[in-house]
């Protein structure tokens, strides 16, 4: 049984007691004793305390499985029920330190090897090579906000993710609704008249449009944020080239409901 290094232990326990966006003193305390590891510093500073934690479980059980075990555990899915946007930076922190040791986390909380990266550039690498090439598409501004390293260490999916969820917000701030997924859609983009018109709705013609316009927005909201939210076991490897057509639907859509109109209702 492999060992993970010193260096690899300090990233790992850096990312998930990260003082942001990665586990509480009593999360790590629970974890600790839920993978029966012994807690030799509980005193200290969260990062510290777990990567001594580590330490002393490799050193004493001559293996790393019990990391692997409190890894797994810290990102079961279902722990974020209550708080659900805590996942994806979490798993993101994690998995630029994972990936120095050929591991990643999927977005089901599955551990699973991957190619073992080498070098710190390569996220920012595939940032800034999807971003170059989304610039000359003339891609809507606020897409390019998530060409970040962060959400492309794993693969692109999450980039395309992240953009869905800015479209739910986009219809929120737009209409003053609360809803999400298909219900939003349903409430800000159907009706007679919608909330948010994407032509006059003078004719049929563009009546049509406008339908067509809410299943192409519940639809994206189905494939990439239904699926994440609500399926066990999924990992999608996304290419640069998916991930290039995808957000580029997203800035259609984007652009759409910058230029949408509110009816006068009766």
């Amino acid at each position: 049984m492999s060992f993970f290094s010193q260096s690899q232990l300090e990233a790992i326990a850096n990312s998930l007691a990260d003082t942001t966006e990665g586990l509480t003193g009593s999360e790590i305390e629970h974890l600790l004793a839920t993978c029966k590891m012994s807690d030799p510093s509980p005193s200290l500073t969260k990062r510290h305390r777990l990567f001594n934690a580590f330490v002393e479980s490799q050193k004493v059980r001559q293996d790393r499985r019990a990391v692997l075990a409190f890894i797994r555990h810290a990102m079961k899915p279902e722990r974020f029920a209550r708080q659900p946007l805590r996942f994806e930076p979490m798993r993101a922190n994690l998995n630029r330190a994972l990936a120095f040791a050929g591991l990643a986390v999927d977005a089901s909380g599955i551990l699973s090897n991957v190619e073992q990266a080498t070098t710190l550039p390569e996220a920012e690498r595939r940032a800034n090579e999807l971003r170059t090439d989304l610039l000359s598409r003339g891609v809507h501004p606020d897409i390019l906000v998530f060409c970040r390293a962060e959400l492309l260490a794993d693969n692109y999916f999450h980039a395309v993710l992240e953009a869905t969820k800015s479209i739910a917000d986009k219809l929120r701030r737009r209409t003053g609704l609360t809803d999400d997924g298909g219900l939003l859609v349903d409430h800000a983009l159907t009706g007679d008249p919608p909330m948010l018109a994407i032509n006059a709705l003078s004719n049929e013609s563009e009546k049509s449009e406008q339908k067509g316009f809410a299943n192409l927005v519940k639809g994206t909201f189905g494939m990439f944020r239904n699926t994440t939210a609500h399926a066990a076991r999924i990992h999608w490897s996304m290419t640069k080239a998916d991930a290039e057509d995808l957000l580029s639907l997203a800035s259609l859509i984007h652009r759409r409901l910058d230029s949408a109109t509110m009816p006068p209702r009766a």
